[in-house]
């Protein structure tokens, strides 16, 4: 399963990241392991929503239900978001990024993170 992952470099500048979480066959489908989550926070913002740079207030996924969203880094990079998405927002230092709401209004699901969750594992190697 993709998630993007908006995380801060050592430049100080956020950058896009492409994770894949690897999945595991169960009695009704496939499943990930259990990622620790503290709660879940539901969200609509009204179409054309603006957000100048702007850091994650705390580790978290953002799954986008409804609407469209872009997501903008500093290096000028930029990526839509629509229903099914997952954006794991990891940019809590740094400049941050721009969220601009294209579609809406847009609902979405941030889902918190504990300070220690670890998405090494879900790295996409370089060329694959």
């Amino acid at each position: 399963m993709k998630v993007v992952r908006v995380y801060t470099g050592n430049d100080g500048e956020s950058h896009f990241e492409d994770l894949d979480v690897p999945l595991k066959a169960g009695r009704y489908g496939s499943l990930s392991d259990l990622v620790p989550s503290s709660g879940v926070i539901f969200r609509e913002t009204p179409m054309g929503m603006h957000i100048d740079f702007h850091n994650a207030p705390q580790r978290q996924f953002v799954v986008t239900l409804w609407g469209r969203t872009e997501v903008e880094c500093a290096d000028g990079s930029k990526r839509a978001f629509g229903p099914g998405d997952i954006l794991l927002a990891d940019d809590t230092t740094g400049r941050g990024h721009i969220t601009r709401d294209i579609e809406g209004p847009r609902r979405s699901l941030f889902i918190p993170l504990p300070e220690d969750f670890d998405p090494s594992p879900w790295r996409v190697a370089k060329g694959a």
